[in-house]
């Protein structure tokens, strides 16, 4: 199924825009990252037992945490870049059947339609 330049043309946008603001989150939370670990090394207080407010290794797990997420959405974009340029863009990867386009503008590195989702 190949999908009229249009929809392709939108997709394109669509991938630009989301792998920048991945990239750009990616960016952020790893400086965050960072501040985290080098404000570690300069403290000796048992934050552990700091009844006020979480502690350093909640706030280390937690930026891991949504950096590990926005580095799998920058390689789900990618991944859906591959299939503009192979052709597979916008079919379900499960039962074959074309996705919606409201599905892909709302989620453009969608791999699957509606129903298989």
């Amino acid at each position: 199924m190949t999908l009229p330049e249009s929809v392709t043309a939108t997709a394109r946008q669509r991938i630009a825009a989301e792998r920048a603001e991945a990239t750009h989150r990616i960016e952020f939370l790893t400086a965050r990252l960072d501040d985290i670990i080098a404000g570690s090394h300069l403290t000796t207080d048992d934050d552990e037992h700091d009844p006020e407010g979480s502690t350093i290794a909640f706030d280390r797990a937690q930026v891991v945490g949504l950096l590990d997420d926005a580095r799998r959405e920058l390689d789900e974009l990618t991944a859906a870049e591959r299939r503009l340029e192979d052709g597979s863009y916008g079919v379900c990867e499960k039962c074959g059947r074309p996705i919606g386009t409201e599905r892909l503008d709302a989620l453009p590195a969608a791999r699957r339609c509606i129903d298989c989702a």
